[in-house]
């Protein structure tokens, strides 16, 4: 993880990110105590500057479906935990086997969602290109009371919890989707400006906010949606199992008419045990997704399934490894990944439905197999997605402008996977600005897409050290096409385990 924010910001002078999200921690200190505050976007008619804390976020009338929806879920995690792990306990504090986040922490006047990040996801315009896709403030919660001791080191712990709310919002508002003012291209064009900027701190989000400035298009009447990840649980590494940190995250509407955020299906998030469990579901889903239309929006990485297929809550085990297993999302629908004959899709299903798109000239690009199917169908979740080249569950962990020195790099603001897809959505931001029609797809979670540039060539990101790669044999027909280009860099080469011929590049060993 450290090598891998190393790397990120290598170039100081061309981050990745430039361009497509605003990281740099003095300017994000500055927004959070204006406009971009959660109390400001949640409450904006609120008299009181003050930041706000959890006790009085969760009291708003419209985070209180929220907050009782999360409720729920603990609820149920736990007794899913008590019936298929009795032996194991369960409950907040260190003495027990399983350590439960501790809830208390969302009812408290000391602690605060902080804002961690700014993030343009206009690449997301495929699925609303009315208001020209998304763009996200993410924050993290935090303590606001410092830590009773320092660390060994001297230096104050982090005081940075681990969970994250994301307010999704509509790049472009309402009433300029109705005008079609700006434009899909003049905002593209706002943040692409931000690129070119040397400034940071106030300067910097001064000119963010400014009239004509990416920032100044986002308002609290944008909201779009609210979305959680937190870690539920986290369980040591024990004589009777390995290290293992379990994920929760949600989804949240605004209603306006309610003007409160109700629970919605996560995106893509298929409902595994109801369509294990319900044959005519699972034929109406295989029949959809099998389409040769459908099958190639999801090798694009564009594919939206509908609500009826999707899950409310999505909890992804970390670390998941290289190897199918029941902690993947997608495990058990297809034949013979878990030795069951209730799969939705058969090998047959699959290879025929690829000969089909080839038959009606649809070129697929990630999918060329079985293997490559299912690979797509885990890491186009949600829960899959955050398993794959994560920081523990967390694609975005944030910037931590409260700590004693913000800038330091070698804390990484995001994952790999985060990373790596920056030039994909700056090459679409690029697409709107000069008036072309932009290539929504997207590669797998664990390799970007190139998009034709060698920016990410040898990197942790492609095929340089730590890579995720596939190691391929002499003869062509031993490998599988959806992964035969999965290659490592000079002088590495792709080290795996024994169970699977996917693993990461490293320097070669004899």
């Amino acid at each position: 993880m450290l090598c891998c924010g190393s790397l990120a910001h290598a170039d100081e002078s061309a981050p990745l990110e430039r361009g497509t999200a605003i990281l740099e921690p003095f300017a994000l200190r500055e927004l959070d105590k204006g406009a971009f505050g959660l109390g400001k976007m949640l409450a904006p008619a609120a008299a009181n500057d003050a930041p706000l804390a959890d006790a009085a976020l969760f009291a708003l009338p419209s985070m209180a479906p929220v907050r009782k929806a999360l409720d729920v879920e603990f609820d149920r995690y736990v007794e899913k935990h008590k019936a298929s792990l009795p032996n194991e306990s369960i409950g907040v504090g260190t003495s027990y086997a399983f350590q439960l986040f501790d809830r208390t922490v969302l009812d408290t006047p000391d602690a605060r969602f902080v804002l961690a990040g700014v993030v343009n996801r206009m690449d997301r315009a495929f699925v609303d290109p009315e208001h020209c896709g998304e763009v996200r403030l993410l924050y993290r919660l935090t303590r606001t009371t410092p830590p009773p001791t320092p660390a060994k080191d001297g230096e104050v712990a982090s005081p940075r919890l681990p969970m994250t709310l994301n307010i999704v919002l509509k790049a472009r508002s309402d009433a300029g989707a109705k005008s079609n003012s700006p434009s899909c291209a003049e905002i593209a064009k706002r943040w692409l400006a931000t690129s070119e900027l040397q400034i940071t701190g106030p300067e910097l989000a001064a000119k963010l906010t400014a009239p004509d400035g990416p920032l100044a298009l986002i308002r609290p009447e944008n909201i779009h949606r609210i979305e959680t990840n937190l870690q539920i649980a986290h369980a040591p590494k024990s004589q009777i199992r390995d290290f293992r940190t379990d994920y929760m995250m949600k989804v949240f509407d605004y209603q306006a008419t309610s003007g409160t955020f109700e629970e919605a299906v996560l995106e893509d998030q298929i409902d595994r045990d109801r369509l294990l469990s319900d044959a005519a579901l699972a034929g109406e889903f295989k029949a959809w997704l099998l389409d040769p239309a459908h099958l190639g929006e999801l090798d694009r990485g564009m594919a939206v399934i509908p609500d009826k297929f999707l899950a409310k809550v999505a909890v992804a085990p970390t670390p998941t490894g290289f190897v199918n297993s029941d902690m993947l999302p997608a495990y058990g629908l297809v034949q013979n990944e878990a030795g069951g004959p209730a799969a939705v899709f058969s090998e047959s299903d699959v290879v025929g439905a690829l000969e089909k798109a080839a038959a009606q000239g649809i070129q697929l690009e990630t999918i060329q197999s079985v293997a490559g199917f299912e690979r797509r169908l885990n890491d186009s979740s949600c829960g899959g997605c955050h398993q794959t080249r994560g920081i523990g569950g967390f694609h975005f962990p944030g910037v931590d402008w409260m700590a004693e020195k913000p800038s330091n790099t070698v804390v990484v603001p995001g994952s790999p996977h985060f990373f790596g897809d920056q030039v994909r959505r700056r090459d679409i931001l690029m697409a709107f600005a000069e008036g072309r029609t932009p290539d929504f797809s997207r590669g797998f979670a664990s390799r970007p897409q190139l998009r034709g540039s060698d920016e990410l060539a040898g990197t942790v990101y492609n095929d340089g050290w730590g890579g995720h790669c596939y190691a391929s044999r002499a003869d062509a027909a031993d490998n599988d096409k959806s992964f035969s280009r999965w290659s490592c860099a000079a002088n590495l080469s792709c080290q795996t385990g024994p169970a699977t011929r996917f693993g990461m590049c490293f320097i070669a060993t004899r």
